[in-house]
């Protein structure tokens, strides 16, 4: 990291609401995360010098393109502003984040403005799915299912049956957490939602299978969402603090960051693995890449990890390719109780993809935002008891694009 990039607010719709039964639009989850994020960072929308936007398939669920207009028809003072669009499928948010850090670091802009957003309650079940899974290989995997990405990682839960051994249990149990978090949420789509005794404990009619292993509760939510972040370069978050009387060491900032991509084909992938511990060694390097661009030796020496958990294995996968345990025994770290909120190193404290949801544009956008506003005591009733450095880890696809970024306050 050659030039500090801050954090100086953010917003977060609620991934409970359901945008169509409302009567809105795209454009409408655009606006109302714009103007919070705006409005929390305490700025004028003048400010913002450039915009990005996160988006995975707006053109199918919603057949709405070129979002990055919508900047300068919400307000008018962002009518002559330079935008983009990025895309990595759940990915779309970090790389959105990742084009904004490079236009700041370039010395080309001083304040930047990233927006990811997915609208995808509109369509029944069957259809979203198919949407989703453009991001496998048309064509060329996932033909015979009904549901692709369940079946996908199902065959990545096989794989770790291969080559390490895996019990249904700790999956579960990733899911428990992740939906107990969420109840302290007030942004997660599940946060009111009962589950029947047993739920948890392999009951199949409680929680029936999807595709092989791959059971209901170990996927994450279809969800209608957006995030916002305001991200400044350290002259103008300078000016910034001084106005509010902060300091730069009190504002949170991206410490690090990793960004490494993969064959689009799961079994290429994994293929290219065979016979080594990680099943995807790419993976691990993004996530070492953050850390060490942060200046972090070891994942101990961050407080916690808000990761994707698309499904539970997603989140098993993290735990041991992050490096908290062996590969292949990332379920020592959950049956010792690490990962939950009171444990040594806390994951998904807002909840995750399973818990608080999963728009998948605005993803990679929300992790960094949850881990802003835990570094800086302002999660509210899912805060952390110590959290001064986090580390994300945002996968699109079938581990295709894996981003991860260190936020944290002071040195």
């Amino acid at each position: 990291m050659h030039k500090p990039i801050y954090i100086l607010g953010g917003s977060q719709t609620d991934f409970a609401r359901n945008w169509a039964r409302e009567g809105l639009e795209i454009y409408d989850m655009f606006s109302e995360s714009l103007r919070e994020a705006i409005e929390d960072a305490a700025i004028e929308p003048a400010q913002i010098e450039v915009g990005h936007v996160g988006n995975f398939v707006g053109d199918l669920f919603t057949r709405q393109g070129l979002l990055g207009g919508f900047f300068g028809q919400v307000y008018p003072e962002l009518g002559n502003l330079p935008t983009a669009r990025h895309e990595a499928a759940c990915a779309s948010g970090s790389m959105a984040i990742l084009a904004a850090m490079r236009d700041i670091e370039a010395g080309h802009y001083d304040v930047a403005c990233v927006v990811g957003l997915e609208l995808m309650r509109n369509v029944n079940g069957k259809t979203g799915a198919e949407y989703l899974g453009a991001a496998a290989w048309q064509g060329h995997e996932a033909t015979r299912c009904d549901f692709p990405w369940p079946f996908l990682f199902d065959r990545i839960t096989q794989e770790y049956e291969v080559r390490h051994g895996i019990s249904d249990e700790p999956l579960t149990q990733i899911a428990a957490i992740n939906f107990a978090n969420a109840r302290r949420n007030p942004r997660a789509q599940t946060r009111s939602w009962e589950f029947a005794e047993g739920s948890f404990d392999g009951d199949s009619a409680l929680n029936p299978p999807v595709e092989g292993r791959v059971r209901k509760l170990d996927c994450g939510q279809i969800t209608d969402g957006a995030a916002c972040v305001i991200l400044a370069g350290e002259e103008a978050a300078k000016a910034h603090a001084a106005k509010r009387g902060l300091s730069l060491a009190d504002l949170p900032r991206i410490k690090g960051w990793g960004h490494r991509s993969a064959p689009i084909l799961l079994e290429t992938k994994l293929a290219a693995s065979k016979g080594q511990p990680l099943l995807f060694p790419h993976a691990a390097q993004a996530l070492q890449d953050a850390r060490e661009r942060a200046g972090m030796g070891s994942i101990t020496d961050l407080d916690g990890l808000e990761t994707h958990d698309c499904f539970t294995i997603t989140e098993y996968m993290a735990i041991d390719h992050a490096g908290l345990t062996a590969p292949g025994e990332s379920w020592k770290a959950i049956e010792e109780g690490r990962i939950t909120r009171d444990g040594d190193f806390p994951i998904n404290p807002s909840g995750g993809l399973i818990g608080l949801g999963h728009p998948v544009g605005a993803t990679g956008v929300r992790m960094v935002l949850d881990c802003a506003r835990q570094v800086t005591g302002t999660a509210g009733d899912y805060q952390l008891d110590r959290a001064e450095n986090l580390i994300t880890f945002n996968v699109g696809g079938s581990t295709t694009t894996c981003a991860s970024f260190v936020v944290g306050v002071g040195g």
